[in-house]
């Protein structure tokens, strides 16, 4: 059956085509890889799996994290004591902060007040005031050996910090901005990741085997166990379901999933070339992870347990990032 318009019925009909069908044509927003020893953004299309560009940044981008205004994606260059400001729908360049001291991880608080960043190669945590714009340096505290990566706790009052070479775990009081206290962890600490409302916190063993997991409910804090999941075991990302979380097993070339109820794997699925970094589809059905010795962005099909898409970026990919993602 073919429908006849009127004039005013075809003007109305072309008029409403015109304001619907950009939106189903719409882009979805890109995958970012960060491309570490290139100093370079891989800017991915997640729908046919493609480089769309290549950005420079300073040398040595390892992580990046979304500002509080959600209007920008910070990527830290580490080497180049800077910041790098993206759009985090077109992965436009907005600016460029100099001046910020070796940013290897980087950290909001959850109220939105505090920055804080890992020294990573000087040996140092900086803690900044967030005002909006740019972060303003309030301390350098000198660390351990080799300061990591940061989890801050819920109440935006602690930031929990390993300490990759000296193996350590350190827990910072934000306000008063010193160290509250120090316990030593297994071999080469990586990631950390707080469960059971902060009270508990998992470490990533990259030296090692598994995750160890600490009671930090108390004063001072409580080695309790290690769950085993694979060597390297080095980064986290929540299950977005509140009920598991993903670690990267580096040197086993797996991932492993972890229930945060029994504290024991329940899923592991074979990821090659040094699976790193990851982030999580929004619908929770893709695993996106960065393959750092193969120089490729892995994309990991949870049902089907298995790789489905591997693209090629730069060298040493290490943070990946889109904000079409489920609940960290």
């Amino acid at each position: 059956m073919r429908f006849k318009f009127s004039a005013p019925g075809r003007l109305a009909a072309f008029l409403f085509a015109c304001a619907f069908l950009p939106s189903l044509a719409a882009e979805p927003p890109p995958v970012f890889v960060l491309n570490s020893l290139d100093a370079t953004v891989s800017v991915i299309d997640p729908v046919h799996w493609t480089e769309k560009q290549r950005i420079p940044t300073g040398k040595e981008p390892h992580h990046l994290y979304l500002t509080p205004d959600e209007q920008s994606l910070i990527v830290a260059n580490s080497a180049g004591d800077s910041l790098t400001f993206l759009n985090p729908r077109t992965a436009e360049v907005q600016r460029v902060v100099y001046g910020i001291i070796d940013p290897y991880h980087l950290r909001f608080s959850p109220d939105m007040k505090w920055f804080v960043t890992a020294g990573n190669r000087l040996n140092h945590v900086d803690i900044y005031r967030w005002e909006g714009k740019e972060p303003k340096l309030v301390k350098r505290i000198p660390s351990g050996k080799t300061p990591s990566h940061i989890w801050i706790d819920g109440k935006s009052t602690t930031a929990y910090v390993t300490m990759q070479d000296s193996d350590e775990l350190v827990a910072i009081d934000l306000p008063t901005q010193s160290i509250r206290w120090r316990t030593p962890t297994g071999p080469m600490p990586a990631d950390v990741f707080g469960i059971h409302d902060g009270k508990t916190l998992l470490v990533g063993l990259t030296g090692s085997d598994g995750v160890q997991v600490f009671d930090v409910a108390a004063a001072e804090p409580k080695a309790i166990g290690k769950i085993p999941t694979g060597k390297g075991a080095h980064a986290f990302r929540a299950g977005g379901d509140g009920r598991s979380v993903f670690v990267s097993n580096r040197v086993a070339n797996s991932i492993s999933r972890i229930d945060l109820q029994t504290l024991r794997v329940s899923d592991t699925y074979p990821v090659p070339g040094g699976p790193d970094c990851m982030d999580l589809s929004v619908d929770g059905k893709m695993l996106f992870v960065t393959s750092r010795w193969a120089r490729k962005l892995s994309v990991v099909d949870l049902d089907g347990r298995k790789v489905v898409q591997q693209v090629p970026v730069g060298r040493s990919p290490h943070g990946v990032w889109t904000l079409a993602h489920a609940k960290r």
